[in-house]
Formats: structure tokens, sequence, C-alpha cells
């Protein structure tokens, strides 16, 4: 992969082509991705799902949208040093195109705010249980009438699909919906590969999917024009990442580790001692003892190891960014950037706590288990309304649910339309 390709600053419908020489400075093409992420609608809904705890009623706890807006942050961190680094080795990036430091940073940024926003409610749970009302549920009626990729789609239900579907649909005359830049199109892509076939491979590339069979075509094109390599699997839709999507990665592993075991202490779901005695082992090697040991509150002393632990991992992480460049430019490079880590064993033992005491506590559970009761009364209630609709037998009941979900004839004018538009409503 070549980076003149990869930094792509077309948009969905472009004729001309954007060069980034004559873009405006002040108002930077990746920077405008990022402000079109803030002002949608779907970045706004995220203030109203919970980071930790399902419908969590504390104000300290963090929510989806300020763990994206940590996440932004972290990542824009991470893709200036790397930038800085890139154009270092490549000056004609620089000298010829134009491209700074900065840009990357941008980049990194719009597409770690962008991270989550296809998450259904109740998180990583969420996701099964769409997938269980489809496999096991009244969903199940459909199967004969799908694809094995769209069938796949709904069994499978992923939040980083329903991102690329929320960023990229067309949607109430509003044509390629955000339309985003295609180097942040692609950096935001962790999985650039359609549900089937599952899990090819061990690469950190095949662990999940990035695409619906209903936004596959543009997703090709976006590939094609940031040079993204094609994996040698048939006829299947399968890419290697765009290099930046390992930042991307990065900075949301490093918010979720630090940031959700922050949380798990603030809600007391970890002892404190306990918690404070493992952020000090990641960050043995930079803290200042005379510092911490003069801070008295317990929130001080987690806010300053909270600090120097995100430092710690930024500077870790592009280091192992920058020394596996060229893999990366190949599709070579196998696993997340902190896999690599030198706190690996460390940030694993962080995991295994966060595990036990917060994901797995009964509150989350009692959570999880109402959002299946929940998204499978909405689904049920969703797809025989659109089904109704489809095939022009619907109720007055029907009549009122489609009008309060608003969709339109486009939604729902094949079977996998309104069940993939279903699942996105949720």
């Amino acid at each position: 992969m070549q980076w003149e390709k990869l930094l792509s600053l077309k948009r969905q419908g472009d004729t001309n082509k954007r060069l980034r020489i004559e873009q405006d400075d002040m108002r930077l093409g990746f920077e405008v991705d990022y402000d079109r992420i803030v002002f949608s609608s779907h970045f706004r809904s995220l203030q109203d799902k919970t980071q930790v705890i399902p419908l969590s009623k504390t104000s300290f706890v963090h929510t989806r949208l300020t763990h994206s807006l940590e996440v932004s942050v972290v990542g824009r961190s991470l893709g200036r040093i790397a930038g800085k680094a890139i154009l270092k080795k490549y000056p004609h990036l620089k000298k010829i195109h134009g491209f700074k430091f900065n840009d990357f940073g941008a980049i990194v940024a719009a597409a770690s705010l962008a991270h989550d926003i296809g998450n259904p409610p109740f998180g990583h749970s969420g996701e099964k249980a769409i997938g269980n009302f489809f496999l096991n549920g009244n969903g199940k009626r459909f199967k004969e009438m799908l694809t094995a990729k769209q069938y796949q789609d709904l069994i499978n239900f992923e939040g980083n699909a329903n991102g690329f579907k929320i960023l990229t649909q067309s949607k109430n005359g509003v044509t390629g919906g955000l339309r985003l830049s295609y180097a942040t199109l692609g950096a935001f892509m962790k999985y650039p590969k359609e549900s089937l076939p599952e899990k090819p491979t061990n690469h950190i590339t095949h662990k999940k999917y990035g695409v619906f069979q209903s936004e596959k075509e543009f997703f090709k094109e976006v590939a094609t024009e940031l040079g993204l390599l094609k994996m040698n699997f048939d006829k299947e839709v399968m890419y290697c990442r765009h290099p930046l999507a390992y930042l991307v990665e990065a900075a949301d592993d490093i918010c979720y580790t630090i940031i959700d075991f922050e949380d798990g202490i603030n809600l007391g779901l970890i002892e404190e001692e306990l918690a404070l005695e493992y952020l000090i082992k990641l960050v043995k090697d930079t803290i200042n003892k005379e510092k911490y040991a003069s801070l008295t509150k317990s929130s001080d002393r987690l806010a300053y190891l909270r600090s120097l632990a995100i430092n710690s991992l930024i500077k870790d992480a592009t280091k192992i960014f920058i020394e596996n460049e060229e893999a990366i430019l190949k599709g070579s490079f196998e696993t997340s950037l902190l896999e690599k880590s030198k706190y690996k064993a460390q940030i694993d033992d962080i995991i295994k706590v966060s595990v036990e005491k917060i994901y797995r506590s009964k509150e989350v559970i009692h959570k999880e288990m109402s959002g299946y009761a929940i998204i499978e009364t909405l689904l049920q209630v969703l797809t025989t309304t659109c089904q109704n609709y489809y095939n022009n037998k619907p109720t007055h009941y029907d009549s009122l649910i489609f009008n309060e979900i608003d969709f339109t004839p486009a939604d729902i004018n094949t079977t996998y339309n309104f069940l993939i538009n279903s699942c996105n409503y949720i």
C-alpha cells in the first residue's frame, strides 16, 4: 500500500480530484470529517449509552459519547506522532503532495470519534441479542428469504459494519451519508471484510467483519481508491487494513483498558488499593514518587496514574507502529499494536480484573438480561410491521409504527433491507 493513496481526500460523489496541496489549512478536509461526525444525530445518541454499566444513573460513569471523545483525543496524539515519523521517512509526501503530520492526527481522531457510532444499546450484549433474535427467535422465519451472507449479517450482527452503514448510507435525500473522506472511512474500518467466511485466519483483520451486504459495493469503491491490498480468498470481499486503523484500534484499547478500570473504581466494583497497585505497575518507569506521595486525595492519585498510564501506552503503541510500518503496508502485520506492547502483562492483568469485577458484575448481567427482552420485543414489532408493508398488508397498528420509525419505501424494498434497517433503527 502507498501513503499517497491511503491519505485520499476523496468523498462519495466526487468527480474531481481533491489534492492536499490545494487544501485550505484553515478548513482541512480531514478536520471537516471530525466536525460532521460531531454534529450528526447518530453521534449525539451515544450520550444515552453508557460505556460500562448499561442504563447507569451515576453522573461520573463514562457514556459512549464521552468514551468516544476520549478515544479521539488519544487517537489524535497517536496519529500526529506516527505522522511525523512517516513524513520523515517519506519526505516526498510533504514536499510534493503537501501532507503535514497534523493530517494523520486529524484522520485518526475523526475515525476514533466514530468508532462506536454503530454499536447498539447494551454494547456487545446488544449485538448478541440482535443475532439471537434471527438465529433462535422469531427472526429465524426470514432465513429462507435471504442469501447466506445476508443471513450471516443478521445472526452475527456487528456494530462495526453498522457504523460503516451509518456513516455512508444515503438517507432522506442526503446522498452518501456524512460524506467523509475515504481516508477517514478507511481508518474507521478495523475489519475490512464481509461477514463470510468467518475468521478464515488468525489475522487481526479477520477477528470480526466490517461491512454489511447493503454497503458492499461502495466499500469496494473506497478500498480501491485507497489502494487497500485485496486478500486472496476467491471472490470474497476481504482487504488488508488501512494502516491508520491500527492506531484507531490502539486508541480504543488504551481508553477502555484504563478508563473502564477507573469507572470500576468509582463505582466501588474494584477496591481502590488493588486498583492503584495495578496502575502503579503499569507506570513504574515514569512515575514521580515524590509527586505521587504528595497527593492526599485518592481521586487525585487515580487521575495522576491514569494520565501517566495513557501517556506511556501512547508512546509504546506509536513506537510499535513505526517499527512495523513496512509490514503493515504489506499487510503482513497480523496483531493489534498493544498485543506487542512491552506493557502487555500489566494490560492483561488490568483487563482480567475488569472482566471479573465489572463486566461480570451482577448489575451489568441483570441489565444485559433485560436488554435481551427489550431488543427482542422491539425487533418483533419492527420486522412484523415492515414485513406487512412489504407484502402490502399493513394494519392500523403497523401504520402507527411506520410513521414513528420514519422509514421510506427504499428501506423496505427487499426483505434484507427492511431487516437490516430495523436492526439499524434499534
